[in-house]
């Protein structure tokens, strides 16, 4: 075997790894960024928590093909840049936000979620929502507010008792 056919194979597996590390895989066209762009934004990913990688389309369908998806190989034409993110909506909010920033210059293809294909619309509407983190603060919220309530009541009940103790005697004096 050749070596570039090692080295290829090298790169597939490490783009599987990728996939079934990541929880979110976004893939976007990537036309007539500058350099300068595509730092600012790899910096912006990395910050998330995120990759921003250029792969060539074939070994990127190869790897998603190997792991049993071929949802993907429509997408996987001209310049795809892939973002591989360890959550749910990290990589697809910077990349939405990305697109406005850089109006004609990033245009959402698909996303790998939930290993799940999403569509370009899907990709939109998963950067609208709240992190993990955001949906668990809320559940605690909610949680707590009703003992939080419980307590104000019995807090105010207890404070009253003294203070009708204190005016009946009052009113006897």
């Amino acid at each position: 075997m050749s070596a570039n056919f090692e080295a290829k194979k090298a790169v597939i597996a490490e783009i599987t790894e990728k996939i079934k590390a990541s929880k979110s895989v976004i893939f976007v066209d990537y036309v007539g960024l500058t350099v300068a762009e595509v730092s600012e934004l790899r910096n912006k990913c990395r910050q998330a928590g995120c990759e921003y990688k250029v792969y060539k389309n074939t070994l990127v369908r190869k790897a998603f093909n190997d792991l049993g998806y071929k949802d993907f190989d429509s997408d996987l034409n001209g310049p795809t840049a892939v973002t591989f993110c360890g959550d749910e909506t990290g990589a697809a909010k910077i990349m939405v936000a990305a697109a406005k920033d850089y109006e004609n210059k990033i245009t959402l293809k698909s996303a790998f979620v939930d290993n799940s294909y999403v569509d370009k619309k899907g990709v939109k509407d998963l950067a609208t929502m709240p992190t993990k983190e955001e949906l668990l603060a809320k559940l605690l919220g909610s949680l707590q507010a009703p003992v939080a309530n419980l307590a104000g009541v019995l807090s105010n009940m207890l404070s009253a008792l003294p203070r009708a103790l204190n005016a009946v005697a009052e009113k006897r004096a």
